[in-house]
């Protein structure tokens, strides 16, 4: 589509095109030129739906939060999720796991060498020296925010502890390594990588990040493993989550043939995540959910 400078800009803001998207597109038409790999149109958010990711990561975060204050050793992984369904819906807003492409629940609980996607159970009670993640997906008035934690249950081991840390430390590798304008996608997953190998993990390779925002998964597809200076050019307006996993051991995983679902390391060590939905903008980052 080719706008004149008065015509209404691309985005749905409203406002005419000179005074919103005209030099932002001349930035990107640019970059292309000189072969670089440049995001769609609909991969940018405008301000009203950032606001509203905004709030709906209000929900999100505050759910989380909730967890943290209440997870313990002796509950189910169906207690977290009640509590999490329950904080949801009260305050307006819908649990989008839920019965999303099937899955059962309103969140996914991923112990110990679960890599993701683990489905609370009224069975599956939290033992001291667990360690379990909560990953955690809002809508509100249709617009989605994502993020997940780890939490450490009682006691635990040291190799519990440290896999926890480097995790959580490769994502904010992952978050530090995005300058508006100048890094890609590649450059997000090269920080993420080398940080977690040096600390002798190794990388999920079937998941990533994604964009998100105003459907659950959005392109572009974020992977946490790749070379610097590949993939697409990060810009003002992305919204995407960055969700390394690591594993104690090699980086293999399977898929549960019984639920269908939750995927596990293939040599049974460790494996640990965390999750924050992060905003690009002119000078930086925002991290919106987390």
């Amino acid at each position: 589509m080719i706008l004149s400078r008065n015509d209404k800009c691309w985005c749905g803001s409203g406002q005419k095109y000179k005074k919103c998207h005209m030099n932002f597109d001349e930035k990107l038409k640019e970059l292309k030129q000189q072969g670089y790999e440049v995001p769609t149109r609909d991969m940018i958010k405008n301000n009203e739906q950032i606001e509203g990711i905004r709030k709906s990561a209000k929900i999100n975060n505050g759910l989380l939060d909730l967890i943290s204050e209440n997870i313990r050793e002796g509950m189910s992984t169906e207690e977290i999720n009640t509590l999490a369904h329950e904080y949801t819906v009260s305050n307006g807003g819908i649990p989008a796991d839920l019965n999303y492409d099937g899955f059962p629940k309103s969140i996914c609980t991923s112990i110990n060498d679960e890599v993701c996607h683990g489905i609370p159970n009224q069975d599956i009670i939290l033992k001291n020296g667990d360690i379990i993640n909560v990953d955690a997906t809002t809508i509100l008035n249709e617009y989605f925010s994502d993020a997940s934690r780890m939490f450490q249950i009682g006691e635990v081991s040291e190799e519990a502890r440290r896999i926890v840390d480097v995790v959580k430390e490769c994502l904010y590798k992952g978050i530090e390594a995005i300058k508006p304008w100048k890094s890609s996608l590649g450059d997000i997953a090269a920080a993420v990588q080398e940080h977690a190998e040096s600390n002798g993990y190794s990388v999920v390779r079937e998941f990533g990040g994604h964009g998100v925002g105003l459907h659950i998964h959005e392109e572009p597809f974020v992977s946490h493993f790749g070379k610097r200076g590949t993939g697409m050019i990060l810009v003002p307006g992305m919204v995407f989550t960055i969700e390394p996993m690591i594993n104690g051991g090699s980086h293999e995983i399977f898929i549960d043939e019984d639920n269908g679902w939750t995927a596990f390391t293939a040599d049974g060590a460790l494996s640990a995540q965390w999750e924050h939905t992060i905003l690009v903008t002119e000078d930086g980052i925002e991290i919106i959910s987390k």
